[in-house]
């Protein structure tokens, strides 16, 4: 109906727009039968195609049920193997459970039988007890009646053991009581004497053993000096110099130097006094470069004062820097050092101070080396140990508290202080350094020719020691021997018996130690004699 209205438009329209219409009207037509034959043809290809795939479908389909049923099966007999596996262990569990419960079953009655045989037992045993019950009852009344006549025998034999010996039981247990007490003294005195020498023996020859190598390697030089400067003079008319005219010269010698100088009777000498052993070399050096020089009057007096007291404190430095250097020490503060070196012309009974406290310082460090320790503290403390005598006169207080003041200032080591301040046993020592000190300084100043000391000191030090060790009960007679080293004691036989000894030995010692001030050690030595005399006639 559309092609004919375009027709008869194209009709209307003219005969050359009526041929195009025409023309394409007839195209459209063919185009649209060749559209529908490519249509069908296409068509019949996916009808083909899906044909085909439906086939292949059904094909994969029959594998995949034949496989299927394979898997099936082989699942369904492995379900009923394993089915099979665990009815036969259940069986197997069950029977093991029915052979258990047969074994107990068994078991109880064997229990019950033996329960049944403990019950009868236990009854025999019941009716035993009671049996023996009955029997205690009348042992125990028979026991009564047994204490009852035995106390009465006691006290019977109480009264005439009384009667006998003429003590009461008081008295009695009194005497056995001292009797034991004095067996168990002896035997204690015995076992503590034989303990006490052994202990004895050995630190004995330890200590020789470590003290002899210390002396041996030890080489210090050991030289005493007077504590009172004495100058030569070349003439007695040197004395009328040195005074000078109305006592100027002797006068500005005393007030340049600070020291006292006695001129007496004494052929050419002059005698320097003074606590201040600085000063009193000062002054003696100075006496002797005027004496040589020859002009003595105040301003020369004061000059030549002047220039000795430089030379003294840079010996002084010099000597202390020396002393330093042969200890090996190092980092000591140079105002220690300056102090050290006034050693130099400090005296002590006799014996140099400054050499004393080198010679303790290689003891000490010898002594530690010798018990393995390290010297360094023991020869530092043995070096200033004694460094408070220094400034001694100038300072209040002993020299160790000064040392230990000194020590502190200057920073040395709690270790070096405390060995100053324990090696008079001020303080109790607490270190190995401090004993090794406070040894080294004995046998320094206890070994023959260290000290000097006056005759009266020695008469009455070993008066003292005598009646020291003769204040005691039981003492007959004392003598001190070996120049106070040693106090032979000897004692009353009937009052002090031999075990006695041994403590009475250890009481003398230990009051020596609290109440006499003595060098090195004091053997004490108590002595018991009996001695039975008959006379034939």
């Amino acid at each position: 109906m559309t092609s004919n209205i375009i027709l008869l438009a194209a009709l209307d329209a003219g005969p050359v727009v009526g041929i195009a219409i025409a023309t394409l009207v007839v195209g459209a037509l063919i185009g649209l039968f060749v559209y529908r034959l490519y249509s069908q043809n296409k068509i019949g290809v996916a009808k083909r195609e899906a044909a085909r795939i439906i086939e292949e479908a059904n094909l994969e389909a029959k594998d995949i049920r034949k496989d299927g049923l394979l898997e099936a099966k082989e699942q369904q007999n492995r379900m009923r193997s394993e089915f099979e596996k665990e009815t036969k262990e259940r069986r197997a569990d069950w029977q093991r459970t029915e052979n258990r419960l047969a074994q107990k079953e068994a078991a109880l009655e064997k229990k019950e039988d033996s329960i049944d045989k403990k019950e009868q037992t236990l009854d025999r045993k019941l009716e035993d007890l009671e049996k023996a019950q009955k029997a205690l009852e009348e042992n125990k009344e028979r026991l009564k009646a047994v204490e009852q006549e035995l106390n009465v025998a006691q006290e019977s034999v109480q009264k005439e053991l009384e009667r006998v010996a003429g003590m009461t039981k008081e008295e009695a247990s009194q005497e056995l009581k001292d009797a034991l007490l004095e067996g168990v003294k002896k035997r204690a005195t015995a076992e503590a004497k034989q303990l006490i020498a052994d202990v004895k023996d050995n630190a004995v020859k330890e200590a020789q053993n470590i003290i002899g190598l210390a002396i041996q390697r030890c080489a210090a030089d050991h030289a005493t000096e007077n504590t009172v400067s004495v100058v030569a003079l070349p003439s007695d008319e040197m004395k009328g110099r040195i005074i000078g005219r109305m006592g100027r010269n002797i006068r500005a010698l005393e007030s340049a130097t600070g020291v006292d100088l006695i001129i007496d009777d004494t052929p050419d000498v002059i005698t320097l006094s003074s606590f201040d052993p600085v000063r009193r070399e000062v002054a003696r050096l100075t006496l002797e470069k005027l004496i040589a020089d020859g002009r003595i009057h105040p301003a020369r007096i004061e000059e030549i004062a002047d220039k000795i007291r430089k030379e003294v404190e840079a010996g002084i430095k010099e000597a202390g820097e020396e002393a330093v250097f042969e200890a090996g020490l190092h980092g000591v503060h140079p105002e220690i050092v300056k102090i050290l070196g006034r050693l130099k012309y400090r005296t002590s009974y006799g014996q140099n101070v400054l050499k004393h406290s080198l010679e303790v310082s290689y003891l000490a460090s010898l002594m530690a080396q010798e018990l393995g320790i390290d010297p360094r503290v023991a020869k530092r403390a043995g070096l200033l140990h004694d460094i408070g005598k220094a400034i001694d006169h100038e300072v209040e207080g002993t020299h160790i508290q000064i040392g230990v003041d000194l020590a502190k200032k200057y920073r040395e080591s709690g270790e070096v202080i405390h060995a100053i301040a324990a090696h008079h046993n001020d303080v109790e020592p607490e270190t190995i350094s401090a004993v090794l000190v406070q040894a080294a300084d004995a046998i320094s100043s206890a070994r023959p020719g260290a000290r000097r000391e006056s005759l009266e000191n020695y008469v009455k030090r070993i008066e003292k020691l005598e009646v020291l060790a003769k204040s005691f009960d039981g003492v007959e007679q004392t003598f001190a021997v070996q120049a106070g080293r040693e106090i032979r004691v000897l004692v009353k036989p009937e009052q002090v018996n031999d075990e006695a000894t041994v403590f009475l030995a250890k009481e003398i010692a230990e009051k020596l130690e609290n109440e006499l001030e003595y060098p090195g050690q004091i053997k004490v030595n108590v002595i018991r004699e009996v001695r039975s005399v008959e006379y034939a006639k």
